[in-house]
């Protein structure tokens, strides 16, 4: 065996002194150990007990100090824990006349990241050591990793990217200012967010694709004609007054061009004039109090739809947005069943109103909370008010006791007259009878209807009338 290599400049790696079958009668050892570390990047000669006899590196890295340093130690004690079994695997195929598979095997430097190398294990003779070539994978290793950090910043990249979409696309779709998202080249309507589509007065699937200019009478089209010129040649165009069609009244018209990835495209922002209140303007400060109001208060029509909400009442159903209740049923949010919320609005009906109602508000996400509803009905007006204060903190009846909806009832003695009451109690009877017979029976319905006492199609009547089971199912015989 030669002398371990010392690197001036760019020395000639030396070569393990082993002739290869290959080059029998043509290359002496030193000539096919020349040949194998001009090859390979690293080679090692591994005598039968595992120990590393002569090293060669080609090139700077890992450098010839470091790779000097494992000659004398077993192959097994220069590489990292998890590729041991890889290098006994490779001295235990070795054959004489034939090169093993590739294997990655990782060597710990002290100075930086492992190195990895690419081996593959041949003999010179069947009795002779085991010559290890490998290839230096560290410069691949470092590609992948500028790859995988520049896939990471891509995929950041895009987070933020959608995180901005939906920022944009919740203010569009939430700003109570009327926009409308137009071609600059063909003026057809691409967007529009609900307030442009309450404010035009058609739905939003119905506007798409439609022409702008349609949108407004016939002497202001041609004034927005002007506008979308002006915006081409220009880039920038005046707010324009005009009257929208179908006598919506006037508005202010506002007009930005932007560039998006393929088309140009316009937004135009409508603006309706405020609606002015007579008098000192008492109505609107109402309105503001109302809003600012720590009670919950709603205004509902007189099929029991919310026309208006404010912010507490918003919090105590866990909704984000007016607009999310807006046209919503007020019993989905109030009372623990469907027999409370009728109660409430058949003493309303009869009374027009109603003081100190205990019941409960059931939030979005499956909150509860106790509250005390107190409602009002306008005369002629058709609507509805409901204010809604926290209530006394009571505690769940026990096992056995009568059930939340029976006590609400008992608590109506002295606010409700004794024939509401009766007919409400009576209903919330017949329905608990009803549900347990079902459940009693397994939804057996003719031996519920037997149980009760009933004939099958009064039964089904009576199911109707409370939404108890399955009315869509097989019937059982």
């Amino acid at each position: 065996m030669s002398a371990p290599v010392s690197a001036p400049a760019r020395p000639v790696p030396r070569a393990p002194h082993v002739a290869l079958p290959i080059t029998a009668g043509l290359l002496d050892g030193a000539a096919a150990g020349l040949v194998v570390a001009a090859v390979t990047d690293l080679s090692l000669v591994i005598d039968p007990d595992g120990v590393i006899r002569e090293v060669s590196a080609g090139g700077e890295d890992p450098g010839p100090d470091t790779v000097a340093a494992w000659r004398g130690r077993p192959l097994s004690d220069t590489v990292t824990v998890e590729s041991r079994p890889k290098v006994e695997a490779l001295l235990r195929e070795a054959r004489a006349g034939a090169l093993t598979r590739w294997r990655q095997v990782n060597h710990p430097c002290p100075e930086g990241p492992d190195l990895p190398v690419r081996y593959a294990a041949l003999r010179a003779k069947a009795d002779g050591p085991v010559i290890l070539v490998g290839r230096n994978l560290r410069a691949v290793a470092a590609l992948q990793r500028r790859l995988a950090e520049a896939q990471q910043a891509m995929e950041r990249d895009y987070d933020r990217l959608r995180a901005a979409e939906t920022r944009y696309r919740l203010l569009f779709q939430l700003s109570g200012e009327a926009v409308l998202v137009v071609d600059a080249g063909t003026r057809r309507i691409t967007e529009v967010n609900p307030a442009a589509s309450r404010l035009l007065g058609r739905a939003a699937k119905r506007l798409a694709g439609q022409d702008v200019v349609d949108l407004f009478e016939d002497r202001s089209a041609r004034d927005l004609e002007v506008l979308f010129t002006t915006l081409r040649v220009s880039g920038e165009a005046p707010d324009l007054e005009a009257r929208l069609a179908h006598n919506r009244g006037p508005a202010t018209v506002s007009a930005s061009l932007f560039r998006g990835e393929t088309s140009t495209s316009v937004l135009l922002r409508l603006a309706a004039p405020a609606a002015r209140e007579e008098g000192s303007g008492l109505s609107a400060h109402a309105a503001e109090l109302l809003r600012a109001l720590p009670e919950g208060f709603v205004v509902a029509d007189s099929g029991r739809r919310v026309l208006a909400a404010n912010a507490a009442f918003l919090e105590r159903v866990q909704l984000a947005t007016e607009e999310q209740a807006r046209g919503q049923p007020l019993e989905r949010w109030l009372g623990h069943d469907e027999t409370e919320a009728q109660a409430l609005f058949a003493t309303l009906r009869e009374h027009g109103s109603v003081r100190r109602f205990s019941t409960v508000l059931r939030g979005q996400y499956g909150s509860v909370e106790d509250v005390e509803v107190a409602a009002v009905a306008v005369p002629g007006q058709g609507c509805l008010g409901f204010s809604f204060r926290a209530g006394p903190r009571r505690a769940v009846p026990a096992s056995g006791s009568l059930p939340r909806s029976v006590e609400q009832m008992t608590e109506l003695v002295g606010r409700v007259s004794m024939k509401t009451l009766v007919r409400e109690t009576t209903d919330l009877i017949e329905k608990l009878c009803i549900e347990a017979a079902l459940r009693i029976t397994r939804d057996n319905r003719a031996s519920a209807a037997e149980m009760l006492g009933l004939s099958r199609q009064g039964l089904y009547a009576k199911m109707r009338r409370y939404g108890v089971g399955d009315l869509d199912g097989p019937d059982e015989a």
